[in-house]
């Protein structure tokens, strides 16, 4: 176990030399095997360092999801080449990894690490805030432990979205058209708004650019606040205004992106069953009690 940084550190260097190479994963074996005899030494644990990367690689689209959704507004594609590589492998000890043989808090450690010794000046502060808020939707315990300098919320800088609870009439019943993200929650379209000369036109085109639908924002059900990583600013306060939006029953047209993996129609007594954010579910219920009201009219 004592080598298990060292294994990590070459199945770095393999996943970043695969990745820049565009090499495939065939060939990702034999550059391990080169790197483990060139930087290993002979008690470098082999099985170890090839369970990891034959994991990583085998669950990477399900990793650059997560990271989507955990990053938000970043596409992975634009992350640097090794805090991309070692989001990857922190994830996929933090997310797959036998918890006992790496404890979640292992696997961030490691990761941080990693990034402190083959990353930029802000990659260990990036790589911390991205699995620090998987790590915070897994519930596991210990997830308040922060680092003694801490910033207040309202000293971040601030980026401006908009969302929406995009509602339809079909057959005589009200239907909403849901996000499913790679976390296992439903939850509504959203988007940013800064540069839209209104944050009703700015929800409109949110709707069309990630539903593809034609829709009419209405009035205001709600907003809520989060703070997410950014790889340059590094944390940022988002505050998103939650507006009502009809629009016809038409199919939807997901623009998969920032960790969305699913968009649906649910008819209004089906979302009780669904698994929402709990910061979510006062807005969904505002935007169906106000539907309810319509139908009883």
């Amino acid at each position: 176990m004592a080598n298990r940084h060292l294994a990590r550190s070459i199945v770095l260097q393999t996943l970043f030399e695969w990745d820049t190479a565009h090499a495939s994963e065939e060939d990702a074996a034999g550059i391990l095997a080169r790197n483990a005899g060139e930087f290993g030494g002979g008690d470098t644990d082999r099985a170890f360092m090839e369970a990891l990367l034959a994991g990583v690689l085998a669950k990477r689209e399900d990793l650059d999801l997560v990271i989507g959704k955990a990053a938000p507004d970043w596409p992975v594609e634009r992350i640097a080449p090794v805090d991309r590589n070692i989001l990857r492998l922190g994830l996929y000890e933090l997310l797959f990894a036998d918890r006992a043989q790496v404890p979640a808090k292992v696997a961030i450690n490691e990761a941080i690490e990693l990034a402190k010794t083959f990353g930029g000046e802000s990659s260990g502060r990036f790589i911390n805030g991205v699995l620090g808020a998987v790590y915070k939707e897994l519930g596991e315990p210990g997830k308040d432990e922060q680092g003694k300098k801490k910033v207040k919320r309202e000293e971040l800088p601030l980026e401006k979205m908009g969302g929406a609870i995009v509602y339809a009439k079909h057959d005589g019943q009200y239907y909403l058209a849901l996000v499913h993200d790679v976390f296992g929650h439903w939850t509504l379209s959203k988007g940013h708004i800064e540069a839209d000369p209104s944050p009703e036109a700015g929800v409109a085109r949110v709707i069309r650019e990630e539903l593809g639908l034609t829709a009419k924002v209405e009035e205001q059900v709600g907003e809520n606040e989060y703070v997410a990583s950014h790889p340059e600013k590094g944390k940022v306060r988002k505050h998103v205004w939650f507006f009502l939006a009809s629009s016809e029953f038409e199919p939807l047209a997901l623009k998969k992106s920032g960790g969305l993996d699913d968009a649906k129609w649910f008819r209004l007594q089906d979302i009780i069953d669904l698994n929402f954010y709990d910061d979510m579910l006062p807005i969904v219920t505002a935007a169906v009690q106000k539907l309810l009201d319509l139908s009883s009219r």
